[in-house]
Formats: C-alpha cells, sequence, structure tokens
C-alpha cells in the first residue's frame, strides 16, 4: 500500500478553519546565518496571523528581511487522522495605533508570563495544509523493539 495516495492536500478554506481552530503553534524565522524556531500563541484576524511577543530573538527574526513561517498541527480521534497547517509569507509590527487597538481585542493568551508588548502581524502568501491517517505503531516496531537496553552506566 502506497501511503501516498492517502494523504489529503487540504484546500485553502480548510486550512484557514484549522488555523481557526487553534491557537498555538511554531513560528519558523531566519536569524543571523540559521534557521530558528519558537512556539506561540496566536490568532487569526482578517486573513493575517497575528501574535504578541516581548523584543527578543523571535521578534528580531520575524520582522527581519527574510520570510517567515508558522506551521500547526493536530490530531482528529474520530477518524485517527493527523494534520498540518503551513502558513508562509512577511511579518510586520503593528505599530499604528488604530491598529493596535484592533488587535488588543484578539484572544492572545500567551503561555509565558510577562511583558508582552509587540504585536506582529504575518501576512501569508502561501497557505498549504495535508490531513493523513496515523500509523499504527506497531508497524514500526523490530524483533529488538521489546529487548531491555543495558544502562549507558
Amino acid at each position: 500500500m502506497d501511503s501516498n495516495q492517502d494523504v489529503e492536500e487540504l484546500p485553502i478554506n480548510a486550512c484557514w478553519a484549522l488555523l481557526r481552530a487553534t491557537t498555538v503553534g511554531r513560528l519558523a524565522v531566519w536569524v543571523e546565518d540559521h534557521p530558528d524556531i519558537f512556539p506561540l500563541n496566536y490568532a487569526v484576524d482578517h486573513g493575517t496571523l497575528v501574535f504578541r511577543s516581548r523584543e527578543g530573538t523571535k521578534v528580531f527574526g520575524a520582522l527581519s528581511d527574510a520570510p517567515v513561517a508558522l506551521e500547526v498541527d493536530g490530531y482528529d480521534p474520530p477518524t485517527s487522522k493527523a494534520w498540518s497547517v503551513v502558513a508562509k509569507g512577511r511579518a510586520g509590527a503593528i505599530s499604528q495605533v488604530h491598529d493596535l487597538m484592533d488587535t488588543v481585542d484578539l484572544p492572545l493568551f500567551p503561555w509565558q508570563a510577562g511583558e508582552k508588548k509587540r504585536f506582529i502581524r504575518i501576512h501569508p502568501d502561501l497557505i498549504t495544509g495535508r490531513r493523513f491517517p496515523v500509523a499504527d505503531p506497531d508497524i514500526w516496531r523490530t524483533p529488538l523493539s521489546d529487548v531491555r537496553r543495558a544502562s549507558p552506566e
């Protein structure tokens, strides 16, 4: 059986629905000479993705000239299928007073406490998603799977 046949490419409206249904993702940014990934809470707002943060590497990378990507994923127990959505685009600081006033009402609740005065908006140029059945873990078992290993000490 070819497992690639079971992968469903999601239409854009399904991707947006999944982005709206969750609030935690991973932001990929380019920092100096390497990629970096940060977990964050976000909200969908008029075809964009918004997050809040404090100054630091994440904000520096997001606001650089390099594009960013936000990835979210999940699992649907009734169907035993997983899904993944990636939004790629450019990020910009929300700094105009009227834009900030609209943004303050968004359900942005960072997990980490502290001052989070920076609001960043991602304008996606490309959103892709897929859904696929989750493989039974037993298919990955080998004769050595249950062998007891010696302590590394």
